[in-house]
């Protein structure tokens, strides 16, 4: 009888255990466990904000689909494909298509709208270098526009600049977050990253991010990652 008990006891604990992960791999920051694996859950109780579409609908490369939509398909890529992290020095300054960071997003973004973030940057590196400190006065295009301070400075000076500020179920606030915008993440020296603001959003009309950090790259709620915000650009179509 004892044995039959603790046997009771051990099922019941084993339970209460799994419901307590599957509670955490859920819930964690906004289901941010289920997003890096694509499983993308919102809260089936709360009504959905519908966010105005108010991106810039010029189509440089003529495809027929907006330059930002573009920028947004061509980051989704590193997704679909499950891009490693990996970070390494390269000559020419691209990786292999097949592995990559965070900075990598961001002009294989760009590259899918037919702009080239490696010329820009390493153009006004040149002719600004006192500008850019984590060059250290030593140009180096084959890694300069793959630093998180080096696109910070490029888009701090050439892009638009926005709000940093994000408001769930605030629709002005909403709508100043578009696809293909860029988010830059500085908190001291402990912490550079930056990625694409996607076309997709949560219930809450917060959107989502695609960018690359270990393991791979993923599509998660901007709202899972709770360093502060250091600049939220977009480019001058």
């Amino acid at each position: 009888m004892k044995n039959i008990t603790f046997k009771r006891l051990i099922v019941r604990g084993s339970v209460v255990v799994t419901i307590a992960i599957l509670c955490i791999i859920i819930f964690f920051r906004n289901g941010m466990i289920l997003d890096y694996i694509g499983i993308h859950i919102d809260n089936p109780f709360i009504k959905s904000v519908q966010v105005p579409e108010v991106y810039a609908t010029i189509d440089r490369n003529q495809n027929g689909i907006a330059d930002p939509i573009d920028i947004v398909n061509a980051a989704r890529h590193e997704v679909k494909q499950r891009t490693p992290y990996k970070s390494a020095y390269y000559d020419g300054g691209y990786p292999p298509d097949n592995e990559g960071v965070c900075t990598d997003v961001v002009w294989r973004g760009l590259k899918g709208a037919g702009i080239s973030l490696k010329d820009s940057v390493d153009q006004d590196i040149e002719e600004n270098t006192n500008l850019y400190p984590r060059v250290n006065g030593k140009p180096d295009p084959n890694i300069d526009f793959r630093r998180v301070p080096n696109q910070y400075v490029y888009l701090k000076r050439h892009a638009q600049e926005l709000t940093t500020t994000l408001k769930p179920r605030d629709i002005e606030n909403l709508q100043e977050w578009q696809p293909g915008d860029i988010v830059i993440f500085m908190e001291d020296s402990s912490f550079h990253h930056v990625g694409i603001v996607s076309d997709k959003r949560a219930k809450d009309g917060t959107p989502y991010f695609i960018h690359n950090t270990y393991p791979f790259a993923s599509e998660i709620k901007l709202s899972s990652i709770k360093t502060p915000i250091t600049g939220h650009y977009r480019w001058n179509y």
